[in-house]
């Protein structure tokens, strides 16, 4: 059985983005599954830096001592690298890093 799961936020819309982010700090602070990445893409950029709540979420996934990551490439194409990692949130090119995650055998999930 798979227990590794890739959760891959891409969505603007509040209420689905805080689904995903509920479900991934739920599954990794309630033992769930035995390890959980985070990923947020193009809109879900924007909305952790304008949503508190959004915020909120990410943070306490944060405080269970895992690291976010926003996609580089959109997050530098809106200008908004610097303050994604101001949130503690890593930067990174993320296409090799969820590719890698998957032959590894994460399931991701998108929301």
């Amino acid at each position: 059985m798979n227990d590794k799961i890739l959760v891959i936020i891409s969505t603007a819309e509040q209420d689905k983005a805080h689904a995903g982010a509920m479900y991934a700090l739920n599954a990794l602070k309630h033992s769930w599954m035995s390890d959980v990445k985070l990923f947020l893409f193009g809109p879900a950029e924007n909305l952790v830096l304008e949503d508190p709540d959004f915020e909120d979420l990410i943070r306490q996934f944060m405080a269970l001592e895992q690291t976010p990551i926003a996609c580089k490439y959109l997050a530098d194409r809106g200008g908004k690298s610097s303050a994604l990692e101001d949130l503690g949130i890593d930067v990174q090119n993320v296409g090799p890093l969820i590719s890698e995650a998957i032959k590894s055998g994460y399931v991701p999930l998108v929301w």
